[in-house]
């Protein structure tokens, strides 16, 4: 199994690692803590001090804090429990006319305003634009990736998080408090 160290690891993250050993890389069996050294490079670039215990985009990342796992990004804004879409706490620009839409798509390559909004998501502590969803009128937000954090410590790699959490999608339970 071949041992890449954090330099390279970190030229990969930045997307500066030459080709061949981008290659070499990606075709080698993962090293057994390839994860450890890129949650390392990640909790070196972030404004926080809590510990990272996944990163979910090069801007999030579910991390315990207090003795809870959030969703903060990089600026260290908190977007709440990680069960909870973390879509439903940011800023939210919609574009769901003719003339939003047109400034990012020209022409035939435009949807149509009367089916499609383009969701942009902004963190309001550092107004980064943390993804972009294309998605019918109506539909929620779209809930990417809801690990299940215990299973991955535990099972893959082989070190038990100090606390359990409950699998579960509980984006309904914190709507439902909006109305309480």
């Amino acid at each position: 199994m071949a041992e890449f160290d954090k330099a390279d690891i970190e030229k990969l993250i930045d997307g500066v690692l030459p080709w061949p050993a981008t290659q070499d890389m990606l075709k080698s069996p993962k090293d057994t803590n390839r994860f450890d050294k890129y949650v390392e490079i990640m909790q070196a670039r972030v404004d926080f001090s809590d510990p990272i215990l996944l990163p979910l985009t090069p801007n999030l990342f579910i991390v315990s804090e207090g003795g809870n796992r959030v969703v903060k990004c990089r600026c260290g804004q908190g977007f709440g429990d990680y069960r909870v879409n973390w879509k439903i706490s940011a800023l939210i620009r919609v574009r769901d006319d003719e003339a939003s839409i047109s400034e990012v798509y020209v022409g035939r390559e435009m949807p149509d305003p009367k089916w499609m909004q383009i969701r942009e998501y902004i963190c309001a502590g550092c107004g980064s634009q943390l993804e972009v969803e294309a998605m019918p009128r109506g539909c929620p937000p779209d809930f990417d990736f809801l690990p299940d954090l215990d299973t991955f410590y535990s099972e893959w790699l082989g070190r038990p998080l100090p606390d359990k959490s409950e699998y579960v999608d509980k984006t309904l339970d914190a709507i439902a408090e909006w109305q309480a």
